[in-house]
């Protein structure tokens, strides 16, 4: 049983890695500025369908799409960016009907070109066994947990020691005294939207590389990533890590020791409970009054 659980808690922390990584893009954008993106699922959804793509028409490793899912993805974040700064009016509130529509337009495109068929890697490399003493996962699974280590380190360290990182904390913090800084938000927004975009293009192939995709599964990924942007706490970073395998555990606990059916249950339940006794999630910061 103790191996069981072992086991359980090491696939719940590979899938947290997974997690932090769809998430990370979501959460750079909705602390710049405040919007929440709806479409970002189906972002990661169409870099994992490029994978797809690049695995069976070349007949290359998943990890060569990574280069066309960043240029096709990120082209695809700002077109969305310049979509919501058209938005005058009412932006946090409009700006999740825009989004919204355009992941119905991605996912719709997405069933278009590569049909509704249920799609994996046959990649024997990605799928070949992991073994750390008694636990198991695929070689892919712990490729791309440390991809994502190194991947939110770096947006760590771009946010607190680059100048564009300090504009986009600048502009979250206060649109206005930015300006009077001589920082451009639009540009700056611009700039999240963009490394949202890699983070999106990075997760969508390693989705692939793991697990399987349908064109329905970008919805779901938007969930589970604003559940770990909530629960690591607005402006948070490594809070997403933490978040991320938090829910990871979870789920994969909840999987072993009860049913699979309540997987989606046990992670919203986790949802609940952080924000009934910590509204400003794990490690998001208490406004100060006075």
């Amino acid at each position: 049983m103790s191996e069981l659980i072992m086991q359980a808690v090491y696939s719940g922390l590979l899938q947290g890695g997974s997690y932090a990584l769809i998430a990370l893009g979501l959460a750079l954008v909705f602390g710049a500025m405040k919007i929440i993106n709806l479409a970002h699922g189906e972002l990661v959804l169409l870099a994992a369908y490029i994978a797809y793509t690049v695995e069976t028409k070349f007949g290359a490793n998943p990890l060569a799409a990574i280069p066309v899912a960043v240029v096709i993805v990120t082209l695809t974040s700002a077109v969305i960016y310049f979509l919501v700064g058209r938005i005058k009016t009412n932006r946090e509130i409009n700006s999740l009907t825009l989004t919204y529509g355009v992941g119905v337009i991605l996912t719709n495109l997405v069933l278009l070109i590569w049909s509704a068929d249920v799609r994996a890697t046959s990649s024997p490399w990605m799928q070949e066994a992991f073994v750390l003493g008694p636990l198991y996962s695929m070689r892919s699974e712990v490729l791309f947990f440390g991809v994502s280590v190194v991947l939110i380190g770096g947006i760590w360290w771009w946010l607190s020691r680059s100048w564009y990182g300090r504009a986009v904390r600048a502009v979250s913090s206060n649109r206005d005294a930015a300006k009077l800084m001589g920082i451009n938000p639009g540009l700056t927004e611009l700039v999240s939207f963009i490394v949202a975009g890699i983070m999106a293009a990075f997760a969508g192939v390693a989705l692939f590389s793991y697990g399987v995709v349908t064109p329905a599964f970008g919805g779901v990924l938007t969930v589970k990533a604003f559940i770990i942007t909530v629960l690591a706490g607005i402006g948070s970073i490594p809070g997403v890590l933490i978040g991320a395998v938090l829910l990871g555990v979870v789920e994969a606990l909840t999987v072993t020791l009860a049913s699979s059916a309540l997987q989606e249950l046990a992670g919203m339940g986790l949802f609940l409970l952080v924000l009934f006794i910590m509204p400003n999630g794990l490690f998001g910061a208490t406004r100060r009054r006075g």
